[in-house]
């Protein structure tokens, strides 16, 4: 349980920011540091038991027969990117605080923080494939958001945009390689995937599911050539820059290709494709980090370096490879941020974070100086840090791996990535702290308040201890998360800052000796990099863009061109098309069932639902008229159940029909009452042919069809939900059992679209009510003549003794539903037509004043009631949705059933009504505009006692 509360800590604490924030930006910031830290703390109460090497296992069975289940694991290497995602994420959290400034929206800022964070923990303690490729997106939904937090500037919008782009494309073509591997391993549970490396790696599907995972994993991580995002992202506020770089985002690309290692890794494929795309990836990055002249531009670009190097490590597919890159993994964390949040008040307290306006200033940011001297040479891998072990160790990888049989190669462009390294870390250090003092700043530099210097000193700290003493400090954390990378496979080492004389030695030095010089002829390598081509990356991305935009428009511009016929065409087209293509495609026998003789009054059922349809047909342009057929039609089809012994379904179509009937009808007061005369017919006769011939071949092959099934022998789920209906559900109402626990979460989706679609109706209706349509509207005239008696006496008497009838039958038939026909959705029809005839009688208006109800809350009650009911479910460890109940003798009444599946009928229940009803309350808020009329202060035209009263005795 602790498990799940770890992941869901950050997004329930994500509800509190914007709410805390008006009690100030110390209590908003409080809450958010709360909820980190207490998920942290469950976090670290497992630590006894992962060190042990034990594996913490939590699962709830969500939706198995999709293999999709709620299950999380946690191991070393879980426990070590947690650590990191929440450790950091505190400092972050502090150091924001201060950072932003009054005008920028804390609480929004923290909610968003809190959603990402929550999606990051969420993929790495995932042991289910689908929840992570869940939470996955969510990272690249939540990292959108914070990137483009300050979306009053444009380069923040195309970050985010870009980011969002990338990722987006790649995590589709992730999720594509997860479900090849799930059906690989023969199951979606990480868990079984990573005991299947034999039957993975013999395949055939292995290579595409290698290339698609990766596809992922590198853009998600910022690999070569998709690495030009995250520089894009730098618009981010320096919080986020650091947050992202040194624990989160990019991380969870390289989590993932840690986490998959035991399976994919070891192979020629994995090596070529994954360790050249590191060591590419490390040049590239560490060569346009010496050029960027903006701190976090250099910053970014060494981070993709470092990525990149990481990356390359995994590649290499050894197990002390996978040592040195879980290694780097921490090290790159600890300066990384550290380095980013120097930036960050170098920028604050200066104004400019433009490299070549800043200089001296040790002398007045002393304290931030030194944080950034320590850490940058941290990042350049100089002793005794923590940076220079991690870099030792992949050199040492890097000189024992070959590639295409040249021993040389990979360690000598490893080597070339060092000294540029080398470069711009000290170019961060010496051209930013040392050097002639600027004067002319936008602000006055001066060190921050503790609240900006203490998180990266703490960061800074452990680079320095982890440097000198790296086996007690972090080799037991190593070790752990080695073993879970490696599946166990992990072979003698020490970590220390001293191995004696070796060629990795050797390489750094020569590594430091190049960067150094790099740095001291710098102009004169600046001219050189100047004067060679630059291809600019994200031109090369808006380019791209631009042409599959103009695709888009060409192919949406042809295809849709605003006539719902033509797209009718096409859809039926399609689905006919695929009918008699899987018909005729296999062999098939007559049915064999005996056919029921047709009653006659099927038989003149039949007729009129034919007849019915013919007149819709001739009728479409007298629009009332049709409206009136096709409701009609309705009606018949209602009696046709009731014939079949279907009583909940007549009583569904009855109710549905009428409601949708008026409020068609009431929308109808808005257009005109006859449709276009158009000499369509004259002009393309063609047109209407190849219509009319569809429509009898579409609906002989759905006849076709029907007959097809009706005509055969065969098994359904009908004879399962006979035999269980009373003794799983509790109801002898198979068909509302099957509703709100069988087929619940089917229930559960058709009550989110309506509430999707009455919200959207609101949207379009309240949006017609401004601008250009609004004064329309206020100028609009009926085009037929109008009532004088706008509310009859007699509509509104007879609505008013209805309405409480109308409700008690709906409350009889909402309790009777689980037993007998009815249930939460005919109540609700039931009731929202009575509301509906009040309404209409009395003017909306009039009966809205003394029933003052929101019907958005309404429609997010019935959602939530019905999710809380399926979440209920899984806390008592049972699958979502899943319905309970129990028999209690009440005095005076007897014995009665209570069930859970009430509770989901009432979600039902609040959702319909509230969809019917926000529908008709922006009709009348149209017919009010076009009316200009004042709402009636009686429920009728004419008041009775007043005309009593003038009346002589």
């Amino acid at each position: 349980m602790s498990l799940l509360l770890i992941v869901l800590l950050p997004f329930l604490g994500a509800l509190f920011p914007a709410l805390m924030i008006r009690a100030g930006r110390t209590a908003c910031a409080t809450t958010t540091f709360t909820f980190s830290l207490l998920a942290f703390a469950l976090l670290l109460s497992h630590a006894p038991a992962v060190f042990d090497g034990e594996v913490v296992r939590v699962s709830w069975d969500w939706l198995p027969g999709l293999g999709l289940n709620a299950s999380f694991f946690l191991d070393g290497l879980g426990f070590f990117f947690a650590g990191l995602i929440l450790g950091i994420g505190l400092l972050i959290i502090t150091y924001a605080r201060f950072y932003l400034s009054k005008d920028d929206p804390m609480g929004s800022f923290y909610t968003y923080l809190l959603l990402f964070q929550g999606a990051m923990v969420g993929i790495v303690l995932s042991d289910n494939i689908l929840l992570l490729l869940v939470f996955w997106e969510l990272t690249s939904l939540s990292s959108f958001l914070l990137i483009g937090y300050w979306k009053h500037l444009p380069e923040g919008r195309q970050g985010a945009r870009m980011a969002l782009t990338v990722t987006g494309a790649g995590g589709l073509a992730m999720i594509a390689g997860m479900l090849l591997l799930g059906e690989i391993a023969g199951s979606y549970n990480l868990s079984d995937i990573l005991l299947a490396r034999g039957a993975i790696q013999a395949s055939p599907l292995y290579l595409p599911a290698l290339l698609l995972i990766l596809a992922g994993c590198f853009t998600k991580s910022a690999q070569f050539p998709f690495h030009f995002w995250l520089p894009h992202a730098m618009a981010a506020p320096t919080p986020v820059s650091a947050y992202l770089h040194s624990a989160t985002m990019v991380k969870a690309g390289i989590f993932l290709m840690a986490r998959m290692w035991p399976v994919l890794a070891g192979t020629t494929e994995w090596f070529y494709i994954v360790a050249t795309t590191g060591l590419v990836t490390m040049l590239v990055g560490a060569v346009i980090a010496l050029f960027k002249d903006d701190l976090k531009g250099l910053l970014a670009f060494s981070t993709v370096s470092h990525l990149g190097l990481v990356t390359m490590l995994l590649g290499f597919g050894t197990p002390l490879a996978a040592v040195a890159a879980v290694f780097h993994i921490l090290n790159h964390a600890t300066f990384k941020a550290a380095l980013f949040m120097n930036a960050g008040i170098v920028d604050h307290e200066t104004g400019t974070r433009h490299i070549p306006h800043l200089g001296g200033l040790l002398h007045v940011m002393p304290i931030t100086a030194t944080l950034a001297m320590v850490a940058g040479a941290s990042m350049a891998g100089l002793p005794p840090l923590n940076g220079f072990i991690s870099k030792e160790m992949m050199l040492h990888e890097a000189v024992a791996a070959e590639w295409l049989g040249s021993g040389w190669l990979i360690a000598a462009l490893a080597t070339l990535a060092a000294c540029f390294s080398v470069a711009y870390s000290f170019r961060y250090i010496v051209h930013v702290f040392f050097g002639r003092t600027r004067t002319r700043l936008p602000g006055k530099p001066h060190d921050p308040p503790a609240g900006m210097w203490l998180p990266p000193a703490l960061l800074v700290v452990l680079v320095v201890l982890i440097g000198l003493f790296p086996d007690v400090v972090a080799g037991p954390l190593v070790a752990v998360v080695s073993r879970a990378v490696t599946g166990g496979q992990l072979m003698d080492y020490h970590l220390a800052l001293w191995h004696g004389i070796t060629p990795a030695l050797g390489l750094s030095v020569v590594a430091v000796a190049v960067g150094l010089t790099l740095l001291r002829f710098y102009p004169r390598v600046r001219a050189a990099w100047a004067a060679g081509p630059h291809p600019e990356a994200k031109a090369m991305f808006e380019a791209v863009l631009a042409a599959f935009v103009a695709l888009a428009q060409r192919v949406t511009h042809g295809l849709h061109n605003g006539s719902l016929q033509r797209y009718l065409a096409f859809a039926i087209t399609a689905v006919t098309a695929a009918g008699f293509a899987a018909f005729f495609g296999t062999s098939h026998a007559p049915g064999t069932r005996a056919l029921l003789p047709a009653e006659p009054v099927a038989i003149v059922a039949w007729l009129l639902l034919v007849g019915g349809c013919g007149l819709t047909v001739f009728l479409f342009r007298r629009r009332l008229l049709a409206v009136l057929v096709a409701g009609t039609v309705g009606l018949i089809v209602c009696v046709a159940f009731i014939y079949l012994s279907a009583p909940d379904l007549a009583l569904t179509q009855i109710s549905v029909e009428v409601t949708t009937v008026i409020l068609i009808l009431l929308a109808l007061y808005f257009l005109p009452k006859q449709g276009p005369h158009s000499s369509s017919v004259r002009a393309d006769p063609m047109r209407h042919l190849r219509d009319a011939v569809l429509a009898i071949v579409a609906g002989l092959g759905m006849g076709g069809a029907s007959w097809a099934m009706l005509t055969r022998d065969g098994t359904s789920l009908s004879r399962y939900y006979l035999e269980n209906s009373v003794s799983e559900g509790g109801g002898t109402n198979v068909v509302n059992v099957i509703l709100v626990d069988f087929r619940g979460f089917d229930t559960f989706g058709e009550i989110t679209v309506l509430g999707i679609a009455a919200l959207a109706i609101y949207a379009l209706l309240d949006g017609s009510l401004f601008g250009r349509v609004g004064r329309r509207l206020s100028t609009w005239t009926p085009d037929l003549p109008q009532s004088v008696d706008r509310h009859p006496m007699i509509m509104v008497v007879a609505t008013r003794v209805m309405l409480p009838l109308a409700m008690l039958v709906g409350a009889y038939i909402f309790l009777r539903g689980h037993n007998q026909p009815g249930g939460g959705f005919i109540a609700a029809l039931v009731v929202s037509i009575a509301l509906i005839m009040q309404y209409m009688a009395s003017g909306f208006g009039w009966a809205a004043q003394r029933v003052r109800v929101n019907y958005h809350a309404m429609i997010g009650a019935g959602v939530l009631v019905a999710a809380a009911t399926g979440i209920g479910a899984m806390v008592m460890e049972q699958p979502f949705l899943t319905s309970t109940f129990a028999h209690v003798h009440l005095p005076l009444v007897g014995e009665v059933e209570i069930a859970s599946a009430m509770a989901f009928d009432t979600g039902v229940f609040l959702t319909v009504v509230g969809a019917v009803m926000l529908a008709l309350a922006n009709l009348s808020r149209m017919g009010r505009r076009t009316a200009q009329l004042p709402v009636n202060q009686s429920a009728m035209d004419v008041d009775p006692s007043a005309v009593c009263a003038k009346e002589p005795n």
